[in-house]
């Protein structure tokens, strides 16, 4: 019997120059079991320069950050090159297989989304969440991106406690970086 540890939200807003990535703490154990309540998945890398939030199945985005921090290596940095670079591995069939993980990550200039199938993925209008509740998140970013004068990170955390309340993957012990 194979059990899969998943269940969690990141939601990243990017405004007036700045992006904030929040994500929750709880990790599901299958469908109905609360594992951990205040799990990180959401961190900085490269010198602090690079922010990342992970979801889906906890060992396939270990392996989607690792692998992306060693493009991030290879590449001093630059976040774009390592992002299409890391997809470009699983169009040659470098990787072996896909991963069932998602990962939003920004630096200063950029903010994208990656798969563990090969894509990447440049959100509309600097909003864009993942994971469980991605989709609330996502409404509720973007309605408070368009009705108020809240910063990147309230907004991030905000939609996060608003996507907690709603789907039962996702809690409200948030987490929250900036750059």
């Amino acid at each position: 019997m194979s059990v899969e540890f998943r269940g969690t939200t990141i939601c990243a807003v990017k405004r007036n120059g700045v992006t904030a990535i929040a994500g929750d703490g709880q990790v599901t154990m299958g469908e109905s079991i609360v594992f951990k309540n205040n799990a990180v998945k959401v961190r900085r890398i490269w010198n602090g320069d690079v922010i990342l939030g992970f979801a889906g199945s906890v060992s396939d985005a270990f392996s989607l950050c690792e692998r992306f921090e060693a493009m991030l290596s290879k590449f001093a940095g630059n976040l774009e090159r390592s992002a299409v670079e890391l997809a470009e591995q699983w169009r040659r069939d470098q990787v072996g297989r896909k991963l069932d993980a998602l990962m939003i990550v920004a630096d200063k200039n950029s903010l994208l989304i990656i798969s563990g199938t090969g894509e990447v993925i440049e959100p509309e209008e600097g909003i864009c969440a993942i994971g469980s509740g991605g989709n609330y998140a996502l409404a509720a970013a973007r309605a408070l991106a368009e009705e108020t004068d809240y910063s990147a990170e309230e907004i991030a955390t905000k939609a996060l406690k608003i996507a907690s309340r709603i789907c039962i993957f996702t809690n409200d012990n948030i987490r929250c970086e900036t750059i």
